[in-house]
């Protein structure tokens, strides 16, 4: 428990020393000065892979990290990363013909998957609205909202709510819905609900539109009725369009995560009746996702209810996530036992995650301890979003703790 200005600061330093050593990886390692833009995939070894594909959700989330660092810290070297992610999504991601942005592109920047993830437009408005707030290009702010524009035309399920999953390139239904081959095959997902608040919320930040905020507000509602389970207060993961439960699996990363994504997009309305409600929900969420805690601080990746079965795996976007979101149930409650269990988490991380040798974060260890196989430091899915936002926000809320001292 942090009892003195002197142990704060010794907790925001670390976070600090490795926000640098994380985005000095992406500077150094991730570009790709032969085809542009940015490496689709290293190897453990920081070796790129001759002719990976290009995903639109990494190069978006190389754009958001890079921006929100500048934001945070004015270095101009983050801001010309931003910079360099923005041309590169501008030129070869965006679809110049029906709008919205393809999943991949070939290495060498050609469309591969030209299908419109609702996803992937969604992070991609994550990182121009947080460019715009650096830069105030209006470039960038006409293109996140041509983006918004595209999903409430084309997603919004005005009947009963909610956002559907994908289309074809030319917005037509599609018959493959799923992120990736993990997914159930449904109209409607957790995951793309979370992060389309996470982008709408954002860019409310930057543009305060009424109807922004109506749909903010709508996409909170739709968690608290559908997505957030009433008994258990684990995140329902899939439905049907009619919001019938298409799951069982928990996945811990996701609940933690979305405890404090969810208040900070009801703080962002300003509504107190909204935020007393949310933060009560965002509490309990965290307790349940503490289901998932081990002694050691690590949190488990998912769990099977129905076959019993636990994923004991430790993946490095779930540590970053159980830090931010036990710090934040802490701050709603100050209760020192949230606070404990972000140190724990973030502890484990920093003995079992970071590499310390050659850079980044590993994609995570087994429950032996063992590195995990078949994943790289850089990949469609291994990006700089997770942990390089997990040390920006406890640096922020590490200081607003300041004047206790």
């Amino acid at each position: 428990m942090i009892t003195t200005a002197t142990d704060r600061f010794a907790l925001q330093n670390a976070f600090k020393l490795e926000l640098e050593n994380i985005l000095n990886y992406w500077s150094t390692c991730a570009i790709d000065d032969t085809e542009g833009g940015f490496y689709g995939e290293l190897t453990n070894d920081n070796q790129p892979i001759p002719g990976a594909v290009k995903g639109s959700v990494l190069n978006a989330r190389i754009l958001w990290s890079f921006s929100s660092a500048y934001n945070l810290t004015k270095d101009l070297a983050y801001l010309s990363i931003a910079k360099r992610a923005l041309i590169y999504i501008r030129s070869y991601f965006i679809d110049p013909l029906y709008g919205g942005v393809y999943w991949s592109v070939t290495a060498k920047g050609e469309p591969a998957d030209t299908k419109k993830q609702l996803y992937a437009l969604a992070f991609t408005i994550y990182g121009l609205s947080e460019y715009y707030k650096a830069t105030k290009e209006e470039d960038a702010l006409s293109l996140a909202l041509s983006l918004y524009r595209d999903i409430e035309k084309y997603s919004f399920d005005a009947d009963r709510g909610g956002y559907f999953e994908a289309f074809t390139r030319e917005w037509k239904l599609i018959d493959d819905l799923r992120l990736s081959d993990k997914d159930a095959n449904e109209k409607k997902t957790m995951n793309t609900h979370l992060h389309i608040l996470e982008a709408y919320t954002t860019l409310y930040h930057v543009w305060p539109d009424d109807k922004l905020g109506l749909q903010i507000r709508r996409l909170l509602q739709n968690f608290e009725e559908y997505i957030v389970d009433a008994i258990s207060y684990h995140l329902v993961l899939f439905f049907d369009e009619n919001w019938q439960v298409r799951s069982e699996t928990i996945s811990y990363g996701h609940d933690i995560e979305a405890s404090w994504l969810l208040l900070e997009a009801a703080e962002a309305l300003g509504d107190k009746e909204l935020v007393s409600r949310i933060k009560q929900l965002a509490v309990k969420i965290a307790i349940a996702s503490a289901q998932g805690l081990n002694a050691d601080g690590s949190m488990n990746y998912e769990y099977e209810p129905l076959a019993n079965h636990l994923i004991a795996e430790k993946h490095w976007w779930v540590q970053a996530e159980a830090v931010v979101g036990f710090y934040n149930a802490y701050q709603v409650t100050g209760e020192e036992a949230f606070f404990d269990k972000a140190v724990a988490s973030w502890d484990f991380t920093q003995k079992h995650i970071i590499d310390h040798q050659k850079g980044e974060w590993l994609w995570g260890v087994n429950n032996d301890g063992t590195v995990m196989s078949g994943y790289g430091k850089v990949s469609f899915w291994k990006c700089p979003y997770h942990n390089s936002r997990a040390c920006m926000e406890m640096i922020t809320r590490l200081e607003k703790i300041t004047n206790k001292f």
